[in-house]
């Protein structure tokens, strides 16, 4: 049987995974732009970023960034600034009528921003350093908090793989893709905007 504990973990990561955000934003740009192996590669370097905080996590990192306001500050503005990059050059791209499959490796590679993208997201260490120990009791096994890491990013991988998929699917006409392309780069600067004015 299953411990509530850990039932009360997968809702709560089910909904963080679908709750739309950088991750999502930039999962639909760049599989609008070069197609669902695109927004896998995109999905890739996600996942390899989240791997990251949770083995800075691990480590204690993430802890001692967390509690650093200027380290939390710099980062945060960082991924601000990339995320407005992405946004803009999408818009910029749209605005020229660029050949859609020679924007991701101009503005680099779907892979290297959704690593990126999640690097330099410093709410990730903190989610990673008070989301997780939430649903861990003193008595649990030490390997609890690397199964609801991993619970988490597996949760997480497979609504955006699940994501691309659909996205592939549904966008076919060109009309409707640069209508959703155009939104997706606006929401990207947006984010990117929250992002560095959050507190």
């Amino acid at each position: 049987m299953l411990d509530d504990q850990l039932l009360a973990f997968v809702v709560v990561a089910v909904v963080m995974s679908i709750s739309p955000g950088p991750d999502m934003a930039l999962v639909l740009r760049n599989t609008l732009r070069g197609g669902r192996g695109a927004g896998f590669r995109t999905v890739a370097g996600i996942a390899l970023g989240l791997v990251g905080w949770a083995t800075a996590s691990a480590l204690g990192v993430a802890a001692v960034l967390a509690a650093s306001a200027t380290v939390f500050t710099a980062l945060k503005l960082l991924g601000a600034a990339y995320l407005v990059y992405l946004g803009v050059r999408a818009l910029v791209a749209l605005r020229r009528d660029e050949d859609p499959h020679e924007v991701p490796r101009a503005a680099g590679s779907p892979f290297r921003q959704g690593l990126l993208t999640n690097l330099l997201n410093p709410k990730l260490a903190v989610l990673f350093t008070t989301l997780l120990p939430q649903f861990i009791d003193r008595g649990d096994h030490a390997a609890k908090p690397v199964l609801l890491a991993v619970m988490f990013i597996a949760i997480g991988l497979t609504w955006l793989c699940t994501y691309t998929l659909v996205i592939d699917v549904v966008a076919r006409s060109r009309a409707f893709r640069r209508v959703t392309e155009a939104v997706s780069g606006v929401v990207l600067v947006a984010l990117g905007v929250r992002l560095a004015v959050e507190r």
